[in-house]
C-alpha cells in the first residue's frame, strides 16, 4: 500500500476527539462554533464559514471566521464566493447536504488525502450531530410553546371562574383588564362595554376612550381582535383613528351573537414584544368569557328587586361607618388627612390609618383600598380586610410581606370574583422615611416641595383574586415640606356633565397647586377641585383621599 494512503493514527485519534466534543452538545451555535474552531486549527486556515440549509432548501451562513469571509446570516451561494476568500465547499452530509463547511486556503496551500477523508469523514458525524442539535432545539421550542398553551388555559379557566359569581358589570370591566394587563404586561387597556338601557361600562388605563354613538358605530364593523399594523394597510379609517388616538396595538371587540357590545384595546406589551396569532386566539377566548359574564350581570340587574337592594344598602352603609378610623392618629412631624365620600349608601372605597406599636413615635400604617362590588358584601370583604391586616401588624411590619400574607388568607376565605385592590405606606416618623406596596391599586402621588410629582406605580396584583402572588415594594424618603398623595380612582375618574373625566394630570396639578397647605386644606381643596370640575353632575363612584404631608 501507498505510504501515503497508509491511515494515520493522529487523524483517527483527531477524528474520535472531534466526535466526542461534537455530541457532547446539544446547543447548534456551540456545535457549529466547536466544529469551525476544530477544522481550521488542524488544518491551519485562517478562514471559514459553516451554511446551514434551511426546510426550504435556501443556505444561510451561521458560523463565519476570517477577514472578507461573509458574515453570519447572510445568504450562502457555493457558485457566487469569488472574493470572499472561501477556496473550498465540502458538504455536510449525503446524499442530501445539511449544510456546508467553506474554508480558505491551508496553510501548506493544498489539502492532502489524508486531510480530506478526515474532513469528509468528519462532516459525516457533524451532519448527524447537527440533526440531533436541530431535533432539540425544535423539541424545545415545542415544549416551550406547550408551557405557553397551558399557561394561557389556566389563564382562561381561572378567568371563567373569578366571572362566573360576578354581577357586577364594572367589576367585570376591572377583571378583563387586570387579566389583559398582567397577561401581557401592559400599561395601556381599556375596557368599554354597552347595552341599552344601562350606564355604559369603562374601564381605562392610560387610555381615553368615550363610550358614544360613534365608538358604537365603529366598533360594529370589528369582527375579531385585529393589530393596528393590519388596520393601517387595509381596514376602517374610524377603527384606525381610534387605535392611534388611544395608542392601542390591539382593538378586541366584545360580541354577542351577531352584535358587539362593548371593545377592548390593548396597549403595547413591555419589553417591546408584539402580539402574536397566539395572543390573538387567547384574546378571543378572554372576550368571550367576559361577554358571558356582562350579559349575566346586566341581566341580574335587570331582575333584582329594588327594595331588597335598599335593605342591604341601608345595612351595609351602618357597617361600613364604622370600619373607618373615628380619628386619625397624631405622626411626630407630620400632618395626616383623610376622606372618603361614597356615591350611594354604600361605598367601595376604604381607608386606614394605624399605629403599628401603639406609640406616635413608632412606624404607622396607611392605606387607600378600593373593595371589589357593592352593597352588604362588599361591607363584609372590607371589614374582613380591615380585621386581616390589623391582626398581621402584631407580627409583621414589613408591607411586602404583610401584603402578600393578607392576600393569602383573604384569597382563601373569599369567592373568586372578590379583591381589593389597594395601597399600603409604612411611614417610620423617626426617619422620616417610608416603604409601599401597590397591590393593583392607582399610582399614589409624592409631591416634593418644588412641585415635581413621583408616582408610587403598582407592585403586585389585587388582594384575594389569586393566590401566592409576589409583591414588590417601593421606598421613599420624605423632605419638609413633601406631601403623599393615596386616592381611589372616584377622583380622578370623575365625570362632568358631558363625560369627561377629571384625570391624572389635573389631580396632580391640584396637588401641586395646593402642597403649600396644610393636610387638611390639600384635602379639602382637591374635593373642591373634583366638585367643581363636575359641574351638578352626578357621582358615580366612591372618593376617597388620604394626604399625608411633611411638616417644614
Amino acid at each position: 500500500m501507498d505510504a501515503s494512503r497508509q491511515p494515520d493514527r493522529s487523524s483517527h485519534e483527531a477524528l474520535l476527539e472531534a466526535a466526542k466534543l461534537l455530541h457532547s452538545s446539544l446547543e447548534l451555535d456551540e456545535l457549529l462554533s466547536s466544529l469551525l474552531r476544530s477544522v481550521m486549527g488542524r488544518l491551519v486556515v485562517s478562514r471559514g464559514l459553516i451554511a446551514l440549509v434551511d426546510d426550504h432548501g435556501s443556505a444561510e451562513v451561521s458560523v463565519s471566521r476570517g477577514r472578507r469571509t461573509p458574515a453570519a446570516g447572510s445568504p450562502f451561494d457555493p457558485d457566487a464566493l469569488e472574493g470572499t476568500g472561501i477556496d473550498l465547499v465540502l458538504p455536510i452530509g449525503d446524499p442530501q447536504p445539511t449544510g456546508f463547511l467553506g474554508l480558505g486556503r491551508p496553510l501548506a496551500g493544498t489539502l492532502g488525502h489524508q486531510e480530506r477523508e478526515f474532513l469528509e469523514a468528519l462532516l459525516g458525524i457533524a451532519a448527524n450531530a447537527i440533526e440531533n442539535a436541530r431535533a432539540h432545539a425544535e423539541a424545545r421550542r415545542l415544549n416551550l410553546q406547550l408551557d405557553r398553551r397551558v399557561q394561557e388555559l389556566r389563564t382562561l379557566l381561572e378567568l371563567m371562574r373569578t366571572l362566573t359569581a360576578t354581577l357586577d358589570p364594572p367589576q367585570v370591566a376591572q377583571i378583563l383588564g387586570l387579566t389583559l394587563a398582567g397577561q401581557w404586561m401592559v400599561r395601556k387597556y381599556a375596557v368599554l362595554a354597552w347595552r341599552e338601557g344601562h350606564a355604559p361600562v369603562a374601564r381605562l388605563r392610560g387610555m381615553k376612550i368615550t363610550v358614544d354613538d360613534a365608538l358604537q358605530q365603529a366598533v360594529a364593523s370589528l369582527v375579531e381582535p385585529t393589530l393596528r399594523e393590519t388596520l393601517e394597510s387595509a381596514g376602517s379609517a374610524a377603527l384606525l383613528q381610534l387605535a392611534r388616538t388611544a395608542d392601542a396595538q390591539v382593538l378586541v371587540p366584545l360580541r354577542s351573537a351577531d352584535h358587539t357590545l362593548g371593545l377592548v384595546a390593548l396597549g403595547a406589551p413591555a419589553g417591546g414584544r408584539r402580539f402574536t396569532d397566539e395572543d390573538l386566539q387567547l384574546c378571543t377566548g378572554l372576550a368571550a368569557q367576559a361577554v358571558v359574564a356582562f350579559e349575566n350581570a346586566w341581566n341580574f340587574a335587570e331582575t333584582v328587586e329594588r327594595q331588597k337592594l335598599e335593605r342591604d344598602l341601608a345595612l351595609a352603609g351602618d357597617i361600613q361607618k364604622g370600619l373607618f378610623p373615628a380619628h386619625l392618629p397624631d405622626l411626630p412631624g407630620f400632618q395626616l388627612a383623610a376622606q372618603s365620600r361614597p356615591a350611594a349608601q354604600v361605598g367601595g372605597d376604604y381607608f386606614d390609618a394605624v399605629a403599628v406599636t401603639g406609640a406616635a413615635e413608632g412606624p404607622h400604617l396607611l392605606c387607600v383600598a378600593d373593595v371589589s362590588g357593592k352593597g352588604f358584601a362588599a361591607s363584609l370583604l372590607m371589614s374582613n380586610m380591615q380585621a386581616t391586616v390589623h391582626a398581621l401588624l402584631s407580627t409583621e411590619i414589613d408591607p411586602a410581606t404583610l401584603v402578600a400574607r393578607t392576600n393569602q388568607l383573604m384569597h382563601a376565605s373569599t369567592p373568586g370574583n372578590k379583591f381589593v385592590t389597594a395601597l399600603f405606606l409604612m411611614i417610620d416618623p423617626k426617619t422620616d422615611r417610608a416603604t409601599y406596596v401597590n397591590a393593583g391599586h392607582n399610582d399614589g402621588y409624592l409631591v416634593r416641595v418644588d412641585g415635581t410629582v413621583e408616582t408610587l406605580p403598582p407592585g403586585g396584583m389585587p388582594v384575594g383574586m389569586f393566590p401566592n402572588v409576589p409583591y414588590q415594594r417601593g421606598e421613599i424618603q420624605l423632605r419638609p415640606g413633601d406631601v403623599v398623595a393615596l386616592y381611589s380612582d372616584g377622583v380622578n375618574e370623575a365625570n362632568d356633565i358631558h363625560g369627561e373625566e377629571f384625570g391624572d394630570d389635573a389631580l396632580q396639578e391640584s396637588l401641586r397647586r395646593l402642597r403649600q397647605g396644610s393636610a387638611q386644606e390639600i384635602l379639602d381643596g382637591v374635593f373642591a377641585d373634583v366638585d367643581a370640575f363636575a359641574s351638578g353632575a352626578p357621582q358615580y363612584d366612591d372618593i376617597t383621599l388620604l394626604v399625608l404631608k411633611r411638616e417644614g
